[in-house]
């Protein structure tokens, strides 16, 4: 029955959307999930999406969705999309390279670059909504994450959640779940990871798709 355990349910019926309605990245409207009967995981999912998006790790990738704000100078905000080479137009200045880089390293790009024209410009750069690549693993991992499946390989739950620092000491690793839109179609797959790190079970190790999400539920003692 081992290679069976994988099982397909819908019990946590989800909807995520990215948008932006304030600047400052820990509140919760960046990312609306909506689960029934579970306001616990819901409330974990969105604290590790905002603790994700405070995080200065994250390297901007080309598809990702940015909104840049210049300070005192209005008419230069934007929200921009990176192109597939990387770059972003903004006004003065052109095209920038800033795929590559953390929003931190990539403010100060552009920051550089507007120097030519603006004094001491002040800027702020927010990332509304990640390359259609990402998958987020959260949760009991030790360090939850927004990362990307490589473009050469498929990525898998297991290496998923090993690239994140692997399970904190309180999670419930029989149980995790992966959340996913399929055919328009909102499923819950839980998967056994001890069966797959312990028993060598490498058919639950599924792959990962675009817009996945890994969550890690706690132990219950």
């Amino acid at each position: 029955m081992n290679s069976l355990y994988l099982k397909l349910t819908i019990p946590v019926i989800f909807t995520v959307l990215f948008f932006s309605c304030a600047s400052v990245p820990s509140h919760n409207s960046d990312l609306n999930i909506k689960f029934q009967n579970n306001e616990q995981i819901k409330d974990q999912v969105l604290n590790d999406i905002s603790q994700i998006q405070k995080s200065n790790d994250y390297i901007l990738q080309p598809g990702d969705l940015l909104e840049i704000t210049v300070f005192m100078e209005d008419g230069m905000n934007r929200i921009l999309r990176i192109s597939g080479n990387g770059t972003i137009t903004f006004p003065l200045v052109g095209n920038l390279k800033i795929s590559g880089y953390s929003v931190a390293q990539a403010e100060a790009i552009l920051v550089r670059e507007l120097k030519q024209f603006i004094r001491n410009p002040q800027i702020s750069m927010l990332i509304k909504e990640y390359g259609n690549k990402t998958v987020y693993v959260l949760g009991q991992v030790k360090k939850p994450s927004a990362i990307q499946i490589p473009p050469e390989k498929a990525l898998t739950i297991l290496e998923a959640i090993t690239s994140v620092g692997g399970f904190t000491d309180i999670a419930n690793t029989s149980k995790v779940k992966v959340l996913r839109m399929e055919n328009g179609k909102q499923k819950s797959i839980e998967v056994d990871v001890t069966q797959i790190t312990k028993q060598g079970n490498k058919s639950l190790d599924i792959s990962l798709m675009p817009g996945d999400i890994i969550f890690v539920p706690q132990s219950m003692f």
